[in-house]
């Protein structure tokens, strides 16, 4: 199985990757074994079991070998070229290294991914993944409100609860949490970040949607952390990022689209986002991958790092 991977996993790197058109045909029997994909699954899903599942792959990876297997299978946003070539020269010109050496680590890299992929087992995903987030940030008041609106879509029948986080950071004591509609919620909460099941009035079936919202009140200003960030843990289609900010002050607001996490204690800097009139900002990101980093801060790396996001 092994040599069947590391040469399956070659041939998906051609071209653009996991982007490629009718990507079924090109997932071979063994990597489709690994992932989980079966003959039920139309493109959409089986791409979305392959994209998760090399996602959760490449995080095992050592910290050195993740950016050229990342770009090498098409798995950052900003690197789409068309040319397995092209992503390499991208990889060269970011790590200041010549391109024979992004190859071999390519090459390194797949050997360990096809090991990975034969020795352990997926994730268990839950049978769903999510369509579309929306999240509407209110800091122009004394108690500060989050909205958040999910809709997710169903992949395997028997779906009867859901895992979800909030995408902020923010003590549980801090907030007074509501659902809206949806089915009920039951509190999982960690330390940093509420978290929480949410239980479906009756069992969900394959191919359905299931809509939901949760607002959140926090009890003081300073309970709010500077930013929204999240790191999505399954495929998501659509992110929607809506922050409206007191009109009497100027912000200073970065954008994060697809970043990577590193473990070393360099930020990313991300891109910088302009506050409008009204004093609000509007991001709107598609086509999340498992692992990578979406939002936006507008406070220092020290109040809300990025890294504890992830």
């Amino acid at each position: 199985m092994m040599t069947n991977l590391v040469r399956e996993l070659k041939t998906l790197r051609k071209g653009r990757g996991v982007h490629a058109g009718r990507i079924v045909g090109r997932i071979g029997p063994s990597l489709a074994a690994a992932c989980g994909i079966t003959s039920a699954d139309g493109s959409v899903a089986a791409k979305q079991k392959l994209v998760t599942r090399l996602t959760e792959l490449v995080e095992q990876l050592p910290e050195d070998l993740q950016l050229a297997a990342r770009a090498a299978f098409g798995l950052i946003p900003d690197v789409r070229q068309p040319l397995y070539q092209d992503r390499v020269t991208w990889v060269a010109a970011r790590i200041d290294r010549d391109s024979r050496t992004v190859r071999r680590r390519v090459d390194e890299a797949v050997e360990q991914l096809a090991e990975l992929a034969a020795t352990t087992s997926p994730r268990a995903d839950g049978g769903w993944h999510t369509a579309e987030l929306s999240v509407a940030v209110a800091l122009d008041q004394r108690q500060p409100e989050v909205i958040e609106r999910y809709q997710v879509v169903v992949d395997q029948d028997g779906v009867n609860s859901i895992d979800f986080a909030a995408v902020f950071p923010v003590l549980r004591r801090d907030v007074d949490v509501h659902l809206l509609y949806g089915g009920t919620l039951q509190d999982r909460s960690d330390a940093d970040r509420p978290g929480f099941t949410l239980v479906p009035a009756a069992s969900l079936v394959r191919g359905e949607t299931h809509d939901f919202a949760i607002r959140y009140r926090l009890s003081h200003r300073d309970a709010m952390r500077p930013c929204v960030l999240h790191v999505p843990e399954r495929p998501c289609e659509v992110f929607d990022l809506r922050v409206r900010f007191e009109h009497d002050r100027k912000r200073f607001v970065r954008a994060f689209d697809g970043v990577m996490v590193q473990r070393s204690d360099a930020e990313p800097s991300g891109t910088v986002q302009p506050v409008d009139r009204a004093g609000e900002i509007h991001l709107r990101f598609r086509r999340l991958l498992p692992g990578l980093l979406y939002g936006a801060r507008w406070g220092g790396a020290a109040a809300c790092s990025v890294r504890r996001a992830s």
